[in-house]
């Protein structure tokens, strides 16, 4: 745009974005936590950035209503809207999740899932009951995607190491499950290297249930509906995730999953001023249709939203001053996923071609693909040494697990002491002065 030809104004709830795909080593303390956001206002300097949440959409006056951290709630007009709001957890009613599950959708959660699984540890080596040490040292994972994959072959990583420092619990104590209602793991690698994900998960000592669902964890005692019941202090669910369910309080046209209806433009269905890009987009795949599948739609991953950001751009910009739009089409390119320290699986695709890897060689086409998508030149230099450090360093299996409650520790410190309490009369003494004045 030329200068002032505009202003773009940017509305999240979070003042930074997470690179999602390296969550999982962050939750094993491959990476560092705040090497994986990127702070909004240092990378766009140009934008105006409101830290608060949309709550409602008025398209006849063109407003949306904003409340923000603290205050009062307001309008914001608006010439050309772009909604961007991502997915959420896909969860189901099970008996006790809410209560018992940990996500991975956000760096919260990688933190809060790395502190929890070095503190059963810790529980583990400090007591003898061993009905409390079996349920910490069991670890739930539901859902056998990229997310739960990864996810539970760093953690693993991670407990085996950790478990070097400490005399009474050994990787043998441990137990790992990872349950998913499909028939196979890692599905957009395809079922051949699905299939090795699943047996060297299997080879490093984790129960893998497919074809199996849970249905309670009510106070971690978690029943599977193949008949098996485990109890387990750590329950983590990648069971998918659905698009943000405040689009339905914009108006906006959806599909039957929840997504934003848009044209193969990124323009929602039936406006010209709206467009909607990402995992909350439900974007015709120009390239599948072609080949023949009339109901092919855009995945819902970073390797489209990436490349829908750019043609977004470019078509607001065509909105603007009145030039045509610009249709989305791209061919997957592959996939690639990490299984923990030097082991991966890599599909990628070259024409007609698909070339499979595994092992440490995926494991490289792994952190070279996310290491150089990750946004900023600061952030790919810092994640880049964190990797060049655990090389030669040891990994840290430091549990901050106080870090959920920072403040409970001065609290206990600067709470008024109780007051003592009042002497009771002793009813013994009582009877001889009332006796007296009744004499009297």
């Amino acid at each position: 745009m030329r200068y002032g030809e505009a202003t773009v104004t940017v509305v999240d709830p979070r003042s930074y974005m997470t690179y999602q795909p390296f969550l999982p080593e962050a939750a094993a303390g491959s990476i560092s936590p705040r090497h994986v956001v990127v702070p909004l206002r240092r990378v766009l300097p140009k934008a105006e950035v409101l830290t608060g949440r949309v709550t409602t959409i008025d398209q006849d006056r063109k407003v949306a209503s904003i409340a923000p951290l603290v205050g009062e709630a307001y309008e914001l007009p608006f010439d050309y809207l772009v909604i961007a709001m991502g997915a959420v957890s896909r969860t189901f009613p099970i008996p006790g999740l809410a209560e018992q599950g940990i996500g991975m959708k956000g760096i919260e959660e990688a933190i809060g899932l790395r502190n929890h699984v070095l503190e059963q540890l810790d529980k583990a080596d400090s007591t003898t009951d061993e009905e409390v040490r079996r349920k910490a040292l069991t670890f739930v994972f539901v859902g056998g995607g990229f997310a739960g994959a990864e996810t539970i072959g760093e953690v693993e990583d991670m407990a085996r190491d950790a478990a070097k420092y400490y005399k009474s619990v050994k990787r043998e104590d441990m137990r790992f499950l990872l349950v998913d209602v499909a028939d196979k793991i890692l599905p957009e690698v395809g079922p051949k290297l699905g299939a090795y994900g699943k047996e060297h998960l299997e080879g490093r000592g984790v129960e893998v249930y497919l074809k199996t669902g849970m249905d309670s964890c009510v106070d971690g005692h978690v029943v599977l509906n193949n008949g098996l019941e485990v109890d387990s202090n750590t329950i983590v669910w990648t069971a998918g995730v659905k698009p943000n369910p405040a689009l339905a309080r914009f108006g906006l046209p959806l599909g039957p999953r929840g997504h934003v209806d848009t044209q193969t433009t990124l323009q929602v269905q039936g406006t010209d001023y709206i467009w909607a890009a990402g995992d909350n987009a439900q974007v015709p795949d120009v390239v599948g249709r072609k080949a023949g599948n009339e109901n092919a739609w855009c995945p819902p991953n970073a390797q489209h939203a990436l490349r829908q950001a750019k043609v977004l751009g470019d078509n607001v910009i065509s909105g603007m001053r009145g030039f045509p739009q610009k249709e989305y089409s791209h061919a997957n390119k592959g996939a690639v996923a990490g299984l923990g320290l030097h082991k991966g699986v890599a599909m990628i695709v070259m024409g007609k071609m698909k070339i499979k890897l595994k092992g440490r060689l995926a494991w490289y086409m792994h952190r070279a693909y996310h290491g150089m998508a990750m946004p900023t030149f600061n952030r790919k230099i810092r994640v880049f040494a964190d990797w060049t450090l655990g090389m030669f360093l040891k990994r840290e299996v430091v549990s901050l697990g106080a870090m959920e409650t920072p403040r409970e520790e001065f609290y206990e410190a600067a709470k008024p002491a109780p007051k003592p309490a009042a002497a009771k009369a002793e009813p013994v003494a009582a009877a001889p002065v009332e006796e007296k004045a009744k004499a009297s």
